[in-house]
């Protein structure tokens, strides 16, 4: 069983859900989900602390799941995928390029 990490933009939280118990039930992936919601009343400090989770979160999968649905990609998700490959992280994309 593969472990993957999910990466995308938290305006697909729901999508993102979705893809984890499809990736599980059908595709025999274990899942790691970011954590959704608003950070706008979020300290500078807890959404550090987040985004530090995440990155360990990456280091613990076999690879990153990238969730690029109508092919978009922002700038942190950018960030989540060099990360992966200098850690020799198979990168796997929801929609193809």
């Amino acid at each position: 069983m593969k472990v993957v990490t999910l990466c995308g933009s938290m305006r697909f939280f729901e999508e993102m859900q979705n893809i984890a118990v499809e990736l599980e039930t059908k595709h025999d992936y274990c899942v790691i989900t970011p954590i959704g919601g608003s950070k706008k009343d979020m300290s500078s400090a807890a959404i550090e602390k987040l985004s530090e989770a995440h990155y360990r979160k990456i280091d613990i999968a076999d690879a990153v799941y990238i969730v690029n649905i109508g092919g978009y990609i922002g700038e942190a998700v950018r960030k989540e995928i060099r990360y992966a490959r200098l850690h020799n992280k198979e990168v796997i994309f929801h929609e193809a390029d």
